[in-house]
């Protein structure tokens, strides 16, 4: 039986997604194991707080959202609804990772402005209400606000529900796609750049105001991390715009996953790795004190 140049187009793009979800478990797991003795260290030792809770949502959540996407790309599945019911909830684990790895910078990026709550409002607004316009959906025939959060969950969710998932023709090609794709699933990617670049902007402005008074290592590391971060969710976002124009659907949701797996490890190494360094910080190998992101300003007087 001959298939057209689509249907093997397409089955490629399935096959691909498979190669990258194993590739991504098998980064998570060598990662994990890599990292076995300081993340069990980090959690025996450290006290409890929302920060900890924070930390293991985002170190744990990509266990989840990896295994998700690998059920819905190697287990055969007739049904079109579910599979693409599958294909969002995949979506959404992947966006709430990438949202708690960047609550930590948040974070940081406030006590970095002693605290300062009307900064800390407009990280917020922004983050969640950066764009109030309305764009109207063609397919679904629903306008929905554009949100840098919410609204790229939305977007998300919205885009892919409001057409059908169909399965490849091609026996022994696992897994579904969209029949069509849509022209605004790079909007979220172009939001997360703006704000990445803005958060980016604000730390070197900080650094560059107290370069000269904190000179601790402490507070270098913090700068550091959070100068690294921005920059990893400017890049990877400003890859995805291009992906997800110039790109099948398949390809553009695994690069996706891609992005929210390597931002929640980022993210979780960087809080094992400043932890450590406040451990080193206090001269105490005994007594181990928790960081409070909370209370980061400390650093500026005290470290």
């Amino acid at each position: 039986m001959e298939y057209s140049t689509d249907d093997v187009a397409t089955a490629r793009s399935l096959q691909f997604a498979q190669y990258m979800y194993t590739a991504m478990a098998t980064f998570w797991i060598y990662d994990y194991a890599c990292s076995l003795h300081e993340e069990w260290t980090f959690l025996l030792r450290s006290h409890w707080s929302k920060t900890k809770c924070l930390y293991i949502v985002t170190k744990y959540l990509p266990f989840i959202f990896i295994i998700t996407g690998l059920y819905t790309s190697f287990t055969p599945n007739e049904n079109p609804i579910k599979c693409g019911m599958l294909v969002n909830i995949t979506s959404v684990l992947g966006m709430i990772a990438a949202t708690c790895a960047d609550c930590f910078f948040i974070i940081r990026t406030y006590v970095f402005w002693n605290k300062n709550k009307i900064l800390l409002a407009a990280i917020v607004g922004t983050y969640l209400v950066s764009s109030q316009s309305t764009h109207h959906t063609q397919a679904s025939g629903k306008s929905i606000s554009q949100l840098c959060l919410v609204g790229s969950v939305s977007i998300i969710v919205d885009t892919t529900a409001s057409v059908a998932y169909v399965t490849s023709p091609i026996p022994s090609i696992t897994g579904c796609y969209q029949s069509s794709t849509s022209d605004r699933m790079f909007i979220p990617f172009v939001l997360f750049s703006v704000f990445g670049l803005g958060l980016m902007i604000l730390t070197l402005i900080r650094a560059m105001q107290s370069w000269w008074r904190n000179t601790s290592r402490l507070y270098i590391v913090l700068m550091n991390h959070n100068i690294l971060y921005y920059a990893c969710v400017f890049l990877f976002s400003i890859m995805n715009i291009f992906t997800s124009l110039l790109l099948q659907e398949t390809y553009q949701t695994v690069l996706d996953g891609i992005q929210f797996i390597a931002l929640a490890t980022i993210a979780t190494r960087m809080h094992i790795h400043l932890w450590q360094t406040n451990q080193c910080s206090r001269g105490s190998t005994s007594d181990f004190v928790q960081i409070q992101l909370s209370d980061i300003s400390s650093v500026n007087g005290t470290v």
